[in-house]
C-alpha cells in the first residue's frame, strides 16, 4: 500500500509529504505525523483511532487494488527457520518434538502423545460445559446436513455412473495455544471428522507449562471422537503429524489455523515426500464490516475489535455505505472499547494497519468487499438479507445487526476455520467435504458397451492410443461373434 505521512510545521502548517523512508534531516523540523493516503485520504479529527480513511470514488484503480493487500509475511525467511525443524522431526521423531517443545514452550514432556481413551474426563463448570454442549450440537447438526446424497445416473442405456464418498482415513487437527486457548477450534475440526467417520484423528495443541492439556480442549476432543492428543504446537507438531513418529500416527491431511510458522510447515509438507494435503492456505484473522447510517457505532466497533484482538497481525476493514454516517463517532467508540479490552494492545496494533473506506452506496461497498475477499464479512445495514445474492467472495457472512461474527466463531453451527489473506476468492472454509474424498464408479452392461464403445474407439484412435481402442473393440468383437453364433 502506498501509504504516506504528512508532517506539520508549527508555524507554516503542512509543508511536505513523504513515503515511510523519511529523510533524517527533516525529522527534527516537523511534529505530529498522521497517516494519509494519496489524493483521497482525509484525517480523522478529534480521535486517536489509527485506522486510515479512504474515499473509494476518489481512488485510482491501482490504489483500490492496493487496498486488498494484506500485511506482508516474509515467508522466505520463515521457510529457512521451519525447514530444519521439519527435517529434524522426520529424522528424530519424538525426541525432536520433545526438544522443540522444551525450547519454544518451556515444557519438558515425558511423552508427547496421549491416547484419549486413557485420559480421565475433565471436570468443567456446569455453565462452561453447557456452552460447549450447545455449540457441539449446533455444529454437528449443520455439518451432518452436508452429508452427500448418492445418486446414480444412466447417461445412455446400459451406461451407469455415480460418485461415492469415503472418509479420509487419518487426519491431523491443529488447535493453537499461544496467547489464547481455542477449544472452539477443537470442535470446529473434530466434529466434521467425527461425522465423516475418520478412523484416526490426531489433535495437536501446545501443552500448558505443567505438561497438561487444556481441559476445555480435552472435553471437546473426547466428545467429538478424537483418538490421539499430540501435546505440541508450532512447526514441530505439524511435522510430527505429517511424517509420523514413534508415538504419533501419520496422517493424510492436516487442518487448522496457526501462526506463520505453522502455516509455513503446512506449505512445506504438502509439497514433500510426507504425502499429505492441507485444508487451505491461512493467514492472520480478518473481518470486513459493511455499515450504513442505521448501524450502531457500538456494534460496529465491537465487531471490528473482535477480530483485531486475535493478534497484532490481524486486519479489520470498515466500509461505510452511503452518506450521513459520523465516522468520528465510530472511531471514538473503537478507541473507547479498545482501551477496556484485556487484549487491547494486540487490537491497537492490528488497527494500525487496518482502514476505513467510504462507498457511495451498497453496490460500491459490495463490489469492494468482493475484491477484498474477507475471511469474515458482516453486513450491518438495513434489509441486509437482500444483498446476500451479490456476495461472491467471503469465507463466512453475517447478515443484519443481530448477527455478530462471534456467533460463527463459537456456536451458530457454521465452521470458523476459513480462508484468509484473500484466498476466499478460490477456497471455501472447512466443511464435511473437507474430510471426505470422492470416488467415481461406472458400470456398463453389454448393451451399454455397444452404445458407447464405438465412440470411445474413435476417440482413442484420434489420440493414437491403440491399447485403449483395443480394450473396447476386442469386447465389441466378442459381443458381435456371440450374437452371430446365436443367430445360427
Amino acid at each position: 500500500m502506498d501509504c504516506r505521512l504528512l508532517y506539520f510545521n508549527k508555524s507554516s502548517g503542512l509543508i511536505c509529504s513523504s513515503s515511510f523512508r523519511l529523510i533524517d534531516a527533516y525529522r527534527s523540523r516537523f511534529i505530529n505525523p498522521t497517516f494519509y493516503l494519496p489524493k483521497s485520504g482525509f484525517f480523522c479529527h478529534s480521535v486517536k483511532c489509527s485506522m486510515k480513511c479512504y474515499r473509494l470514488s476518489e481512488l485510482s484503480q491501482l490504489e483500490v487494488d492496493n487496498l486488498k493487500a494484506r500485511p506482508r509475511i516474509d515467508f522466505s525467511s520463515i521457510f529457512s527457520v521451519v525447514q530444519p525443524i521439519v527435517d529434524d522431526v522426520r529424522g528424530r521423531g519424538d525426541a525432536a518434538v520433545k526438544d522443540y517443545t522444551a525450547r519454544f514452550d518451556k515444557v519438558e514432556l515425558e511423552k508427547i502423545v496421549e491416547n484419549i481413551n486413557e485420559l480421565p474426563d475433565p471436570q468443567l463448570d456446569e455453565a462452561v460445559r453447557e456452552a460447549f454442549d450447545v455449540a457441539y450440537n449446533n455444529i454437528f447438526a449443520f455439518h451432518a446436513a452436508q452429508k452427500p446424497v448418492e445418486k446414480a445416473i444412466e447417461n445412455m442405456n446400459g451406461v451407469k455412473c455415480k460418485r461415492v464418498a469415503r472418509s479420509i482415513n487419518s487426519v491431523g487437527l491443529y488447535v493453537p495455544g499461544g496467547t489464547a486457548v481455542l477449544p472452539s477450534t477443537a470442535l470446529m475440526l473434530s466434529v466434521p471428522a467425527q461425522i465423516a467417520g475418520c478412523k484416526t484423528v490426531v489433535l495437536a495443541t501446545p501443552p500448558a507449562r505443567d505438561g497438561s492439556i487444556c481441559k476445555e480442549v480435552l472435553y471437546c476432543a473426547k466428545k467429538a471422537g478424537v483418538t490421539h492428543i499430540l501435546k505440541a504446537g508450532g512447526a514441530q507438531a505439524i511435522s510430527a503429524m505429517a511424517w509420523g513418529t514413534e508415538s504419533c500416527p501419520k496422517v493424510e491431511k492436516i487442518y487448522g489455523p496457526g501462526n506463520q510458522y505453522v502455516t509455513a510447515a503446512k506449505m512445506i509438507l504438502q509439497n514433500s515426500e510426507a504425502m499429505i494435503s492441507i485444508d487451505m492456505p491461512a493467514g492472520p484473522s480478518e473481518v470486513l464490516v459493511i455499515a450504513d447510517k442505521y448501524a450502531s457505532p457500538v456494534y460496529i466497533a465491537s465487531d471490528l475489535l473482535s477480530q483485531a484482538e486475535h493478534g497484532p497481525d490481524s486486519q479489520v476493514v470498515l466500509v461505510i455505505a452511503g452518506d450521513d454516517v459520523n465516522i468520528d463517532v465510530i472511531h471514538e467508540e473503537i478507541n473507547k472499547q479498545c482501551r477496556s479490552l484485556p487484549r487491547g494492545e494486540f487490537a491497537s496494533k492490528a488497527l494500525g494497519h487496518s482502514f476505513t473506506v467510504l462507498a457511495r452506496d451498497m453496490v460500491e461497498a459490495i463490489n469492494f468487499s468482493n475484491m477484498y475477499a474477507p475471511e469474515h464479512l458482516i453486513i450491518n445495514v438495513k434489509d441486509a438479507e437482500k444483498w446476500e445474492s451479490f456476495i461472491e467472495n467471503a469465507g463466512s457472512v453475517f447478515l443484519g445487526q443481530w448477527t455478530p461474527e462471534s456467533v460463527g466463531d463459537y456456536a451458530s453451527g457454521t465452521n470458523h476455520v476459513l480462508p484468509t489473506y484473500g484466498y476466499a476468492r478460490m477456497y471455501g472454509g472447512v466443511s464435511l467435504d473437507s474430510f471426505l474424498k470422492y470416488i467415481t464408479v461406472q458400470s456398463l452392461t453389454e448393451e451399454g458397451l455397444r452404445n458407447v464403445g464405438p465412440y470411445v474407439a474413435t476417440m482413442a484412435d484420434v489420440e493414437g492410443l491403440e491399447a485403449h481402442k483395443r480394450a473396447v473393440t476386442l469386447r465389441l468383437q466378442d459381443i458381435e461373434a456371440r450374437q452371430t453364433s446365436n443367430l445360427r
